[in-house]
């Protein structure tokens, strides 16, 4: 008896372990993909000042992002933040085909935009 409730415990060990490293292999790879930020972020400037780096190194990811009322939005965390229209990448393309968000929070809760480009399915 105490061996087929020991051999239920590894199973289910085994099981919990393996969601959770799928779980934290898939928040990694979304929010700061190394390739990612090697052949995009770190060479994209800013649309309204091309001379200003987009990131610093932690400021960008993937976000889901909407078209609403005619302006963008994208997703950090649970808020949806307006992307003004100055902060919109027209020159550049998506490249992995997710819209991408960079940006600081700051002290009190407002949210800085620093660049953001749409993804092609969006």
């Amino acid at each position: 008896m105490k061996s087929d409730r020991l051999g239920c415990l590894i199973v289910v060990a085994a099981f919990v372990a393996a969601i959770l490293y799928i779980i934290a292999a898939n928040a990694q790879d979304q929010y700061h993909p190394q390739d990612i930020h090697e052949r995009f972020y770190s060479t994209w400037m800013m649309p309204d000042a091309p001379n200003t780096s987009c990131c610093h190194n932690q400021d960008c990811s993937p976000a889901p992002s909407r078209f609403v009322d005619g302006h963008w939005e994208a997703q950090r965390g649970s808020i949806w933040i307006p992307i003004p229209l100055r902060k919109v990448e027209q020159n550049r393309d998506s490249p992995d085909g997710r819209s991408h968000l960079c940006g600081r929070p700051g002290p009190i809760g407002e949210f800085t935009v620093f660049c953001f480009v749409r993804g092609s399915g969006t």
